[in-house]
């Protein structure tokens, strides 16, 4: 099938291309070079040129800080972009996986999430991200809209720039301590494992609709960290950071773990516990300069 692949640069969107292509699909890559997710007009003749059976559109302003300053880009960008994506979509009959957030609850129910559960954003992004799951579904029956969590991959990514993972590990080289917040729960997962669960729901031709796709099993900042550091054989002291240490500029969910409740109804989920994901990245790790 061709496939074309929306951020195929970015920390998600190249390991989707890679999988793809290993897969033996013809995957057509589109950048920020070749399409604007801010421009219909640029979405319209990206599309248009490619032609593609599918598209998978990992594509957004993912910097939480970001968005929340400017609000309107942040809008057309994450609501606007996948409309107008899902309209084309919709005119040349296009199956759209677009690619959603765990930031899209307010994390007080406190335990894991499902997609019937009512969404409650707290900021600008997660909002403009729930606008763009909202037009996507009025928009196109034909699409599969996938909610990851606490995503890390070995390309940086393009807003952020490195991940938890890396960034850890840095300051384990560089400090005696290190202080990580325990009040924060999600579900950290490795961008090989959507990748591959994306292939999967591919070609079993998926259900349409709304799917949470994380690791299994759930934890908080600190005890992500502290599986980093004792996979990765560092004597760095970790320490638990008291409330309220690190000041928090945008308002974030306190606990964002998601169940992968209907990819289980079709006996599709095929994402491992978030352990063996992480030892499988840092095993795969290329060697840091």
């Amino acid at each position: 099938m061709k496939i074309v692949v929306i951020g195929a640069n970015g920390q998600l969107g190249s390991d989707i291309l890679d999988t793809l292509v290993a897969a033996g699909h013809e995957v057509v890559p589109l950048n920020h070079d070749r399409i604007e997710m801010a421009d219909t007009g640029s979405i319209r003749a990206a599309i248009d040129q490619a032609a593609p059976g599918l598209v998978v559109n990992t594509a957004a302003m993912h910097h939480v800080e970001k968005c929340e300053a400017d609000p309107e880009q942040a809008y057309r960008v994450n609501a606007l972009g996948p409309a107008a994506l899902a309209a084309v979509c919709r005119e040349r009959g296009i199956f759209l996986y677009h690619i959603s957030t765990d930031y899209v609850f307010d994390g007080l129910k406190r335990e894991p999430y499902t997609e019937t559960d009512c969404p409650a954003p707290l900021n600008v992004y997660a909002n403009t991200k729930l606008a763009g799951e909202f037009y996507i579904s009025a928009a196109w029956s034909r699409h599969c809209i996938l909610r990851v969590s606490g995503i890390y991959g070995h390309r940086p990514c393009r807003a952020k720039g490195g991940n938890f993972v890396e960034t850890m590990l840095r300051l384990a080289a560089e400090r005696e301590e290190v202080r990580v917040v325990d009040d924060e729960f999600l579900s950290p997962t490795f961008t090989a494992d959507i990748a591959a669960q994306v292939k999967t729901m591919i070609a079993a031709e998926a259900e349409p609709g709304l799917y949470h796709v994380t690791a299994a099993g759930e934890c908080s900042w600190y005890e992500f960290a502290r599986e980093i550091f004792s996979l990765a054989g560092s004597n760095v002291r970790l320490s638990r950071a008291a409330p309220g240490e690190f000041a928090v500029k945008v308002k974030r969910p306190k606990y964002s773990v998601l169940e992968n409740a209907r990819l289980q109804e079709q006996d599709l989920d095929r994402m491992p516990h978030w352990k063996d994901g992480l030892k499988r990245y840092l095993e795969s790790r290329p060697t840091q300069s």
